[in-house]
Formats: structure tokens, C-alpha cells, sequence
């Protein structure tokens, strides 16, 4: 890739934007500008403006979000104007300075009540604030602006920021027992694998724009993913199975929530890891913290 080409990262110290920052150091990119929530306000029409005509981006990497799903059922307003309002002052400034936008969203557009593997035609009805305000924000941006990728991903974790993975281990390091969710089904996605994915598109130059589902392979339970957690990282703790109706929440989560990758995959030619696999990456990748 040509290190001229300038990509702005919004949210850009959260977890996807860290993972970024590590593939991008593998990759030796050097051009790509890691904006926090004050300097990358996407809220802030001006300071966006500023920043396009500074900077004359090509590409701009939106992983900026108000995700905290269940305080979303709580603060509607604020969920709806990062999530919503933001996503679609990125898309006019895009739009006015002919960048092309990557945008993050959520396997929580779906409502999940089918075990079917989810693609990107089927039906969106999510059931709480934080999955309506992420499908809004995307309906924003494909009602502006054409040159946009919308990848929606599930379960992200890293090595770094708060996530399932480090909660667990954690907790896990903290007590004897614990009880984990067994019937929400979905798939965990290693931040890294998607920063990848994120990054082959731009060098790609393929510009087949449109929306996209982006995981790691294969299909967990939230128990199931903490098992695995404790036995690759060789924590012991007594872990019970436990349904969703004896642990609830202020919102409603998806029950199956198994997204199709066939269109990412065929369409960038990606390889993408079995979820497994990826865990072990990431568990060695915090051993070496």
C-alpha cells in the first residue's frame, strides 16, 4: 500500500482502533491519523470539517460508538446521537470531501430469534436501544453517501480495552465458580482479525461498496467461549450453564446471532480464522503483557 494514502480512525484509542494501530505497525503504515473523541468529535460538524480539509483523507475508518448496551436503554438520546447522528456527520463530511467511509456495526440489528445463519439481505429488527440507534446510523449513512463499507461484526475482544475475554479471566482469577449464559449463540471476533479484514479492503481498491458480515468461523454459546477461555489460558474455575432468563438484563440480547461471511469473503478474497484459533492468538498476546 502507498503510506501517501491518508486514513483518519474515529474512536481511534478505542479497542478495534488500538487493534488497528497493531496491525498497521506489522504492516509498516505509517499514514493513518488516530483520532480520540475530543480531536475526532463526531458530534462536532465543524471540528469534522476542519479535519477533512487538514487532512484530505481517502479513506476514514468509523469505530466510534456508543456501545454500552445496556445504559443504551436508559440513555436513548445520547446512544442515538454518537450512534446515529455521528455516523451520519461522517458520511456528509465523506461525502463533501470525496473520502470513501468503513463503518463498524453490530450483529444486535437482528432481532435473532431463528437459527439461521444471518446474511447481509435478511430482515433487520433489533430489540434493544443499542441494536436500533447502530441500524439507524447505518440507514443514515447509505442514504448519503455511496462510496461506504458497513461491516458488522459480533462479540469483539482483544488484548486490549475492556471486553468478554479479559472480564472473564479476570473473574475467573478471582473465584472459585462462576455461571455463564448457554443458550445465546453467536461468534466472538478477535479485534485483530478484523482490523486485518478492515485494512485488506482499503489496500484492496476494490470498490464493490455495500454492507458486510464479519466474524470469526464457526459457532459458541457465551459458556461455551468462557470455557475455552479458562482451558486455553489453563485458569481454573468451576463454570455452570445457566439460561438467560436467570441472568437478566436491562436489554434484550439476540438468542442466535450467527452471521454469513460468503459476501466478505468472496468478494475481498479473505481467509478468515476459526474462532478457536484466534482465542489462542489473543491469550498468548496478554501473557506476553
Amino acid at each position: 500500500m502507498n503510506n501517501k494514502q491518508n486514513i483518519l480512525v474515529f474512536g481511534g484509542l478505542g479497542q478495534l482502533g488500538q487493534c488497528i494501530s497493531k496491525v498497521c505497525i506489522q504492516r509498516g503504515w505509517s499514514a493513518i491519523l488516530f483520532l480520540d473523541e475530543v480531536e475526532g468529535n463526531i458530534l462536532d460538524p465543524e471540528i469534522l470539517e476542519k479535519l477533512f480539509q487538514q487532512e484530505s483523507p481517502e479513506f476514514v475508518i468509523n469505530c466510534a460508538a456508543y456501545t454500552a448496551v445496556d445504559k443504551a436503554e436508559d440513555e436513548v438520546g445520547l446512544s442515538e446521537k454518537i450512534n446515529k447522528d455521528g455516523a451520519a456527520n461522517l458520511a456528509r463530511c465523506c461525502e463533501q470531501f470525496n473520502a470513501t467511509l468503513i463503518h463498524i456495526s453490530t450483529d444486535f440489528v437482528f432481532e435473532g430469534n431463528v437459527p439461521k445463519l444471518l446474511n447481509e439481505e435478511d430482515l433487520a429488527e433489533p430489540i434493544n436501544v443499542y441494536g436500533k440507534t447502530k441500524l439507524a446510523g447505518e440507514q443514515e449513512i447509505v442514504s448519503i453517501l455511496k462510496e461506504h463499507y458497513i461491516i458488522r461484526t459480533s462479540w469483539l475482544y482483544s488484548e486490549f480495552a475492556n471486553n468478554f475475554v479479559k472480564t472473564m479471566l479476570k473473574l475467573g482469577f478471582e473465584r472459585d465458580e462462576l455461571s455463564v449464559i448457554t443458550d445465546q449463540v453467536g461468534t466472538p471476533t478477535y479485534g485483530v482479525d478484523l482490523a486485518s479484514a478492515i485494512l485488506d479492503i482499503v489496500e484492496s481498491g476494490n470498490k464493490t461498496y455495500g454492507t458486510y458480515h464479519y466474524s470469526n468461523e464457526g459457532v459458541t454459546s457465551w459458556y461455551d467461549f468462557a470455557k475455552a477461555i479458562f482451558d486455553l489460558s489453563g485458569t481454573e474455575v468451576k463454570l455452570h450453564p445457566i439460561p438467560g432468563s436467570a441472568y437478566p438484563t436491562k436489554a434484550a440480547r439476540p438468542a442466535f446471532s450467527v452471521m454469513d461471511k460468503t459476501k466478505i469473503k468472496q468478494t475481498f478474497d479473505l481467509e478468515i480464522p476459526y474462532w478457536r484459533d484466534s482465542l489462542i492468538t489473543c491469550i498468548n498476546a496478554l501473557k506476553k503483557q
